[in-house]
């Protein structure tokens, strides 16, 4: 056998030479077939349907940054799952919401966390949230192959920047630009009609409790207006994924905590069906 591909103990030689700092690099050298972007698809006629994932927004406060998504996914004109995860952890001080096919964007996600864990075990510290940004978007671009056959990943990148003190929220398109948000953000089918919900409502300073309760509005909004985006669903206890990035890192709102929050909006919305009304100056 070859030195260069000689096992030493119980791991590959691959695993034990120096090399890039970047998980994916790693793949590309030694596995490039594991890699969403070089899957070949078999041959489909016409086009080809699976489930997206839909609304993800984002707004920040005084502490940090709110990512939240719904949890319906659909395929075609149908709903295809009700409860679907679409917010993840992407390490301690990052998380990264998922809209578009959703196998692959879960795949990405995975892969996304994987490459952080890569880099801060391989350099002994983390990536900066400028530097995840980047990352993820190297990852979507590799993806465009993918993209242009309809299965699109579109994600919304959110995390709490510890050398400037502050939540910071970035965006992507499918090919992997990247732009930073002010604020809020949404992405997915109903992001036209979160985004508008959270320009009425959004002010400066606001608390983590008035930002959880915005973010929900602005989905409760966009589930008003788009039918691939899920509301807050009582009968089945299903409620919106609400998580909360601040110097104490990631963490998750239980469901006992997003449910009181959705009833609240709920039964607001009895009396004002259209939602609160934005200040008038």
């Amino acid at each position: 056998m070859e030195a260069n591909t000689r096992s030493t103990g119980r791991l590959p030689a691959a695993f034990l030479t120096p090399g890039s700092s970047s998980f994916m690099d790693f793949l590309s050298a030694h596995q490039p077939g594991l890699l969403p972007g070089n899957r070949q698809l078999p041959p489909v006629q016409g086009v080809l349907e699976a489930p997206h994932g839909t609304t993800i927004v984002a707004v920040t406060f005084q502490g940090g940054v709110i990512l939240a998504g719904d949890r319906r996914a659909t395929m075609g004109n149908m709903i295809a799952q009700r409860d679907i995860e679409k917010v993840f952890p992407a390490d301690e001080y990052s998380a990264v919401g998922i809209a578009g096919t959703a196998g692959l964007a879960v795949e990405m996600v995975k892969l996304f966390q994987l490459e952080l864990e890569h880099f801060e075990k391989v350099e002994g510290a983390q990536l900066s949230l400028e530097g995840k940004a980047n990352r993820l978007s190297t990852m979507i671009r590799s993806n465009l192959g993918m993209a242009m056959q309809g299965l699109a990943v579109v994600p919304l990148f959110a995390g709490f920047d510890v050398d400037r003190a502050k939540g910071r929220i970035f965006s992507y398109d499918v090919t992997g630009g990247r732009s930073e948000e002010q604020n809020f953000a949404a992405v997915g089918s109903g992001s036209i009609f979160a985004r508008g919900a959270m320009k009425k409502l959004f002010r400066d300073g606001l608390s983590e409790s008035e930002a959880t309760t915005l973010v929900v509005q602005a989905l409760y909004d966009a589930a008003d207006d788009d039918s691939a985006t899920g509301g807050p669903d009582v009968a089945r206890r299903i409620y919106p994924i609400v998580t909360v990035i601040t110097d104490e890192g990631f963490r998750r709102l239980t469901d006992v905590q997003s449910a009181e929050i959705a009833r609240s909006v709920l039964e607001k919305r009895l009396e004002q069906p259209d939602g609160p009304r934005a200040a008038l100056l």
